[in-house]
């Protein structure tokens, strides 16, 4: 994964990867590293990490550098600032005092994006992108309001604050009455035209979608112990079965565009968000446990052990890891699905996220005012560089060996 990283080298760009990936993948792949320091207790990517990931705050602190204007939307901003939110809830060394924090990040992220709830089309919502000048500004999606959701619910566990229980639940709830959750299957629909009102509903199924509701749920329902979203847990997580292709033996994959071989460079990375949300899932709603755990465990023992066999390292993994072995693609996206499918098999090993009250050690509150004209200058060197019992031995087998190399 970070072969495609050369943000700490002369001529790269801090934080963000290679060509052809977009500046908001960059944002979720920090937070699969992240996770895989969590996960594994490995350090060796965790002040190119904090580098990559302060260096992009912008100056307002709150993910919109000016760099990403032209490009950046409401779900890119959203995934940066679920990896911060992720510092926060793993306690990740925490910033010296001078710098934002990760708590206060979060928190910034969040209110710049709850500021552009648009009531003038479709009764509420967030658009697509931020700026009217951006292709998409007449698009209200899915992925930005599940951003929102995902983000409101995991700072009310955090924090305690139900001011964000509220902005979860609207956010909810606007979802479903537009129409972009369909209830008899709990589907997460793409999104729909601001400029007809939402009516015109793009159907297309993408896994990030579905698995933000599904964490989103889980967070809130280990915070208010409420059946309400107990019960939409356990509604999502089923849904989630459109994602597992029964017939290859329930590997995981990307239902709108893997089976015509016409996913993007974007969408290759999805089964990552579906797999790290699920794992979250897993541990805060414990009765999904088995269910998610089947699932990792059918994708990793079908599919992504037969995947990652590619390229000349012989560990480069593929796209569609229905293809009984590689399937000659390679990429950012799709080291990092595998790696996320590979070590959420280890979300009962370590401690459940964190809040205030359980130990997490991250100062927040001060909404990212006190920072205007922030600029972050980076101490990295250019020279750094980034049958049950069968079935049980080959995934310790890979858990031990796998994301080590995923990673590399």
């Amino acid at each position: 994964m970070m072969d495609y990283y050369n943000g700490n080298q002369t001529g790269g760009t801090l934080g963000k990867f290679t060509w052809p990936y977009y500046w908001w993948e960059a944002g979720a792949a920090w937070g699969s590293l992240l996770d895989y320091w969590f996960y594994t207790g490995d350090a060796t990517y965790n002040q190119i990490l904090m580098d990559a990931v302060l260096g992009n705050v912008g100056p307002n602190i709150d993910f919109m550098p000016k760099s990403e204007v032209t490009t950046e939307g409401n779900d890119d901003q959203a995934f940066w600032g679920f990896t911060v939110m992720a510092a926060a809830e793993r306690n990740f060394t925490n910033p010296s005092s001078d710098q934002p924090q990760w708590l206060e990040l979060s928190e910034t992220v969040f209110w710049s994006m709850a500021s552009r709830w648009d009531t003038a089309t479709c009764n509420g919502g967030l658009r697509w992108q931020i700026f009217q000048f951006n292709n998409g500004y007449d698009y209200k999606n899915t992925i930005s309001n599940a951003g929102l959701f995902l983000l409101a619910a995991r700072l009310a566990r955090y924090t305690g604050n139900t001011t964000y229980v509220d902005w979860a639940q609207r956010t909810w709830d606007w979802v479903e009455e537009v129409g972009f959750l369909n209830t008899d299957y709990y589907y997460f629909y793409d999104g729909a035209s601001a400029t007809d009102n939402c009516t015109d509903i793009k159907k297309f199924q993408w896994s990030y979608n579905a698995a933000s509701f599904l964490a989103g749920s889980a967070y809130l329902y280990n915070l208010t112990l409420s059946d309400l979203w107990k019960n939409r847990t356990q509604y999502v997580l089923e849904g989630l079965q459109i994602f597992f292709d029964e017939s290859s033996g329930g590997v995981m994959f990307e239902v709108a565009c893997e089976k015509g071989q016409k996913c993007n460079t974007d969408q290759q990375s999805f089964k990552a968000y579906l797999s790290r949300f699920m794992g979250l899932t897993a541990v805060l709603a414990p009765w999904t446990y088995d269910t998610i755990y089947a699932h990792l465990v059918n994708t990793i023992v079908h599919g992504v052990a037969q995947s990652c066999t590619g390229g000349r390292d012989g560990v480069t993994c593929g796209t569609s890891w229905l293809v009984k072995g590689w399937d000659n693609t390679w990429g950012l996206g799709q080291q990092m699905s595998a790696l996320e499918t590979v070590q959420n098999l280890l979300i009962n090993q370590v401690p459940a996220p964190y809040t205030a009250s359980t130990g997490g050690s991250s100062p927040g509150g001060n909404g990212g005012s006190r920072r205007a004209g922030y600029v972050y200058t980076s101490i990295v060197s250019t020279g750094d560089r980034a049958g049950a019992g069968i079935l049980t031995s080959i995934v310790l087998l890979i858990m031990l060996g796998g994301a080590w190399w995923i990673v590399m």
